[in-house]
């Protein structure tokens, strides 16, 4: 870049002045398609039920988020949630749910614990997933959760 108070060297670019704007470059302009986007549900209209993996009865949508509710009750998830861990089975309410992951990992996870009690680790083990799954049974009662295909709980 040259120093404005030197006069130009042949070869180099002309500079503008200050105040002055560049000279117009010469590109065509960008011809892009016009986007083409989703109609987009309103308040209160649900968006359709193929997105989520299979149809929602009839009135089964939130009517402020227009997504469509399960077919799962989160009281019932909860209170298998929280209520079974008590006579020794973790996990259930996930199951209930269709979080079968989870589900699992607790179920097993806490039976495997209580085998392991013989050798001292389940001693860490059991009560640990015991408590996780109280607190999360705790959690599906106070906020609710989603079921396999993501939609809420009723």
């Amino acid at each position: 870049m040259s120093d404005p108070h030197q006069p130009p060297v042949p070869g180099d670019a002309p500079q503008p002045h200050a105040g002055q704007p560049y000279p117009a470059q010469q590109y065509p302009a960008p011809q892009y398609p016009a986007p083409q986007y989703p109609a987009q549900p309103h308040l209160g209209q649900p968006y359709p039920p193929q997105a989520y993996g299979h149809p929602a009865p009839y009135g089964a949508y939130d009517p402020y988020a227009g997504v469509p509710w399960s077919d799962k009750s989160r009281t019932t998830a909860g209170l298998l949630q929280l209520l079974l861990p008590l006579v020794g089975v973790c996990g259930v309410g996930r199951l209930y749910a269709g979080q079968t992951a989870i589900g699992l990992v607790q179920l097993i996870g806490f039976f495997v614990g209580v085998v392991l009690t013989g050798v001292l680790l389940g001693f860490v083990v059991a009560p640990a997933i015991w408590l996780w799954s109280v607190v999360d049974g705790i959690v599906l009662l106070s906020s609710g959760g989603r079921d396999s295909y993501g939609r809420p709980l009723r």
